[in-house]
């Protein structure tokens, strides 16, 4: 952006862009400055409102419901020029009044804007002040212009500071409209509570506190912020007082690209220079979407390369019309593209204002891993070289568990488990099935136990032994050594006897028997033949030796024989 248009004002003098530091740098300035005479305090006696963020929010209109502030991605261009700055020369609508100034646009603000305390590092915690041009030379700002409100009586800075990463003030919650770009580059304005400035998740590395938000969603939200930073105060018309007073100002806001816009308008208390709300319409034709006023009482300055600039005069005169320079506190500095974190938080390494990160860490400091959880899961952590899983899990996000018989840290350790049981994925401990137990599950359950862990007990007769799986009382009785207790012996002589009942009782069962009918016929029959076999021998005594012809043969008794052969 070359030229930044100036939509719905005459412009008296052609707009002088100061494309570069170099193109355009006003003359070295008196060293005088002026008086402390015309400070424009919206609080007194202190700075800001003392009601909580609740008040904020619920003083808001109804349509942006509970959020009290914006934002936006800002824009990251790496390009050249990443600044351009405009002087304008305009007539005030409505008015005879005349106002010039400056608007400035950054390109990627999160590496080129920072917010200094006076003089350097520490200068607020001294209570110090210095004229914009000190502190910016110090710092090597190409352009600087007034920031936060502070006491002009004891120098103390006053609201939220933080002023590279550094945190330097804590308002305590006081609601006043507020300026930040968190670590992320999004830029923030409108109110912040306690727990948004304190966010640690994604923190602000740059905060200033002002007083009212003037363009809210790209409209103009002044009578809202009256409301919204509304106190006890407000009664004595000093507020009211500093939004419509003409005076110079400083303003910070943003348009639709995330661009930064720093508008710079010269002017004294009562005399010259734009209210709050000529600020703000001025912003708004200027495509500013959101804009909140900084310090800007009496006197305000711009610096350009070091130097004080203002138009038309080269010189200034105290306490005249043309206002010199007044020291001030914190400013807003537009320094050379540089990395947000010096040593790109120890991962990697500043290349023309870039953290080039090493491998596994990415962000605009390199300070978050490329692995955020929850790509790895409830099981893994993520580190720069990706998912470490959990002992028990593998995979690319660690969300497989160990494949049966594998366990610990990659599941590449083989489990060690007899009898196909099966181990822990973690620790490897072995599950041993029913009847087993043992580390490995090598051991049977001892006599008279069974089941899961061996812990039930058989319940058999005569002290048997049960089936170490099922608890079944008809196991055979395992083999007997030196451990067997007295429960064994007494089971295996029962066995043994009624095993040998069985032999017995099944050796009679194959012996052939006959009924009792059938051995009385047996014996009547064997009684009649011996009977009969008795009576043929009796008769045969009694007839004596004579022959006995039967059949054509001489019976000779058998004692005649005996006779004839003796003879």
């Amino acid at each position: 952006m070359d030229v930044v248009p100036v939509k719905g004002l005459r412009v008296l003098m052609l707009l002088l862009p100061l494309l570069s530091p170099r193109v355009r740098a006003s003359e070295p300035r008196d060293s005088r400055a002026s008086m402390d005479d015309d400070f424009l305090l919206p609080y007194a006696p202190g700075h800001g409102p003392s009601h909580s963020h609740r008040h904020t929010r619920d003083c808001q209109p109804i349509h942006h419901g509970s959020t009290t502030h914006e934002s936006q991605p800002a824009s990251n261009h790496s390009g050249l020029p990443f600044v351009q700055s405009s002087v304008f020369v305009t007539d005030v609508p409505g008015s005879s009044r005349f106002a010039y100034g400056h608007m400035t646009v950054v390109q990627d603000p999160l590496r080129t804007v920072s917010v200094l305390e006076p003089v350097g590092p520490g200068g607020c915690w001294l209570n110090m002040r210095s004229s914009v041009e000190e502190t910016a030379n110090a710092a090597g700002c190409l352009y600087a212009v007034n920031a936060g409100f502070f006491d002009p009586h004891t120098g103390q800075c006053l609201g939220n500071l933080v002023s590279d990463h550094k945190r330097v003030l804590d308002s305590g919650g006081v609601q006043n409209a507020q300026f930040g770009i968190r670590r992320d580059g999004s830029l923030v304005f409108g109110y912040l509570s306690q727990g948004d400035v304190n966010d640690p998740f994604n923190p602000f590395v740059q905060l200033v506190t002002g007083v009212v938000w003037l363009l809210r969603s790209g409209e103009v939200y002044i009578n809202q912020s009256l409301e919204a930073e509304c106190d006890a105060t407000q009664t004595t018309g000093q507020l009211r007082q500093f939004v419509d007073v003409v005076s110079a100002r400083t303003a910070v806001g943003h348009d639709a690209e995330g661009r930064l816009v720093l508008f710079h308008v010269e002017g004294q208390t009562g005399v010259r220079g734009m209210s709050l709300l000529e600020v703000a319409v001025f912003l708004k034709k200027n495509g500013v979407v959101n804009a909140i006023n900084l310090d800007g009482g009496g006197s305000s300055s711009f610096v350009v390369n070091g130097s004080l600039t203002s138009y038309p005069s080269d010189h200034c005169i105290p306490d005249s019309r043309w206002r010199c320079g007044r020291e001030v506190s914190s400013i807003l500095c537009v320094h050379p593209r540089r990395c947000v974190s010096e040593d790109c938080s120890g991962h990697g390494g500043c290349v023309d204002g870039r953290c080039v990160c090493q491998p596994g860490w990415t962000g605009t400091s390199c300070h978050a891993l490329v692995c955020q959880p929850p790509a790895c899961g409830a099981h893994g952590l993520c580190t720069a070289n990706g998912c470490v899983c959990d002992a028990g899990w593998s995979g690319t996000n660690c969300s497989q568990e160990c494949l049966p018989g594998f366990y610990g840290d990659g599941c590449n350790q083989t489990c060690d488990c007899a009898t196909g049981s099966s181990c822990d994925p973690v620790h490897g401990r072995c599950t041993c099935p029913p009847g087993f137990q043992g580390n490995a599950c090598e051991q049977v359950c001892p006599l008279g136990f069974f089941g899961l862990s061996c812990a039930q007990e058989c319940h058999c007769d005569d002290q048997c032994p049960c089936d170490p799986q099922t608890g079944s009382c008809n196991a055979t009785l395992p083999l007997v050594t030196s451990d067997t207790l007295h429960r064994a012996g007494v089971c295996l002589a029962k066995q043994m006897t009624s095993r040998r009942q069985e032999d017995e009782a099944h050796s009679r069962a194959e012996q052939p028997y006959l009924t009792e009918p059938t051995w009385l016929i047996i014996n009547l029959t064997l009684v009649t033949l011996l009977s009969a076999s008795l009576l043929v021998h009796l008769v045969q005594a009694c007839r004596g030796s004579a022959p006995d012809q039967r059949g054509g043969y001489s019976y000779v008794p058998l004692t005649n024989i005996n006779d004839s052969g003796r003879t």
